[in-house]
């Protein structure tokens, strides 16, 4: 690959994770520049596994492309190296992934639980959730502390603890999009302890039950940002910068307690570069 082609593809990426994940491109502006094309690189193909849901009308297109990349990931398939070679986002990972010696295994189990995106099964319970968190968001942030020269074992448990606030913070933000292709995050266990009715949600319909249930979910979620903000410092200073985009979970929580569970919260992209900015300069992110 020429040097203008990575640059270009490297762009691409950058233009990608901006618009779909402005969260994640505001923490990459505070680790240091080597690292931060990784990290875009990360971040858009986290980007594109999982919004594949968008833009499949039925589950098989969404199976095809995810195991597009399985294939780039394990030089399974036909013609899929080729391929990859002309997917700037494919490109960019596999050159994070060879230069960081980031594990395969975990991409593959990413992509494998984004497979439940796919289809309308609801979420069984709570359980079921907090591992697709683990499988999903927790593997990005130990993959971005992994590239800021973390030893995985390290930072895993918080990694857990991190994804877990994120994805759960993510489901509440989600709701009214869910909703609306039938599709349901919540735990099925959590809607029975608190009479939640899915076609009430599908139609987004607001109510007490679906409150409770949602201020359970918003607890659990802080919880699980308390433990990880607590853990992290003692955390090897390098890898602390992957953790920023807590900053911004936090205050997204703070915001979901006032707000209607189908009109969440939105940052700006301002406040998210303010709120990561404060945090990158103060406890415990600092390096």
């Amino acid at each position: 690959m020429s040097s203008e082609t990575g640059r270009a593809d490297a762009a691409f990426c950058a233009d990608l994770v901006r618009t779909r994940d402005f969260r994640t491109h505001a923490a990459s502006l505070f680790v240091p520049p080597e690292a931060r094309r990784a990290w875009i690189a990360l971040a858009a193909f986290n980007a594109e596994v999982s919004y594949v849901r968008d833009h499949v009308s039925q589950p098989l297109p969404g199976e095809i492309r995810l195991q597009w990349w399985r294939d780039v990931l394990t030089g399974e398939g036909q013609g899929s190296r080729g391929e990859a070679e002309a997917n700037p986002v494919a490109a960019e990972l596999l050159r994070a992934i060879a230069h960081y010696d980031l594990p395969v295994e975990t991409f593959v189990r990413l992509i494998d639980a984004h497979v439940f995106d796919v289809y309308d099964d609801p979420m069984p319970d709570m359980a079921a959730l907090e591992a697709h968190c683990r499988d999903t968001s927790a593997a990005m942030y130990a993959l971005r502390a992994r590239v800021l020269g973390a030893a995985l074992p390290d930072v895993a448990r918080i990694a857990d603890h991190a994804g877990i606030a994120e994805g759960l913070t993510d489901v509440m933000l989600a709701l009214p999009r869910h909703a609306a292709r039938r599709q349901l995050y919540l735990p099925g266990d959590l809607m029975s302890v608190h009479s939640v009715i899915a076609e009430e949600v599908f139609l987004q319909q607001s109510n007490a039950s679906l409150k409770d249930a949602l201020a359970h979910l918003r607890r659990e979620a802080g919880s699980q940002l308390e433990q990880a903000l607590a853990m992290l410092t003692s955390a090897p200073i390098s890898a602390r910068a992957a953790f920023l985009p807590l900053a911004v979970i936090g205050k997204i929580l703070t915001r979901l307690e006032s707000s209607e569970p189908f009109a969440p919260p939105s940052l700006s992209r301002l406040g998210t570069l303010w709120t990561t900015w404060r945090a990158a300069s103060a406890s415990p992110f600092k390096a």
